[in-house]
């Protein structure tokens, strides 16, 4: 098994992924953003400076914009152009939440970590968390840098760790202790107390 988290960040990609969307409806689209607002035709038409009749014929397709109409209604919305063709989410979620109790949570053992994901019951996440117990105490027992995509946060929940980095000084680390870094730059942790560290690691998915 892999002795670094990057599996665990290749199977949350994964999980995550979504099919490509569908071609956006412009005139569905620009109706969206004047609802969102709360507008009626009028009010929107006024804001981006085009007649009623206008914006009414985009909404239903029954015209295409020019680009300068295009930069009216960027404007007038409050938005950029790009996002004019930025499709809606499917779905739209409001206070999403996971509880992970203690004890719960999938557990992946390595030679050198042992990892616990948390908050898997939540899809498309932007963060991967996972807690880790260290089992290392030496670098050398590390095939090489652990390095990937993303930023990282680490969190010391109890004993003593040393954060080796490529481009950085070794650096240890108590409870309390935090670390944010960039996850492309290689790393790794080591246990440097008598029984094996615990840590909170937090990287990023997108």
């Amino acid at each position: 098994m892999s002795k670094d988290p990057k599996s665990l960040i290749r199977i949350a990609r994964a999980e995550g992924e979504e099919l490509a969307g569908e071609p956006v409806d412009l005139g569905a689209r620009v109706r969206e953003l004047r609802k969102q607002k709360d507008w009626t035709l009028e009010q929107a038409a006024k804001k981006a400076g085009l007649a009623r009749s206008t914006l009414s014929k985009i909404e239903n397709g029954q015209m295409s914009p020019t680009y300068d109409a295009l930069k009216k209604l960027a404007v007038g919305l409050e938005i950029s152009i790009p996002q004019l063709f930025t499709p809606p989410q499917a779905e739209k979620v409001n206070g999403r939440m996971a509880v992970t109790r203690l004890g719960e949570g999938n557990h992946h053992a390595t030679a050198t970590y042992e990892h616990t994901l948390l908050a898997e019951t939540l899809t498309r996440k932007r963060m991967l968390p996972y807690r880790a117990r260290i089992r290392a105490r030496d670098l050398s027992e590390f095939d090489g840098w652990v390095r990937h995509d993303g930023e990282e946060f680490l969190y010391v929940l109890t004993g003593v760790v040393r954060l080796y980095t490529e481009f950085y000084e070794p650096i240890e680390m108590r409870r309390g202790d935090s670390a944010y870094y960039d996850a492309t730059m290689g790393h790794n942790v080591i246990s440097v107390s008598e029984d094996d560290a615990t840590i909170l690691w937090v990287t990023s998915l997108g």
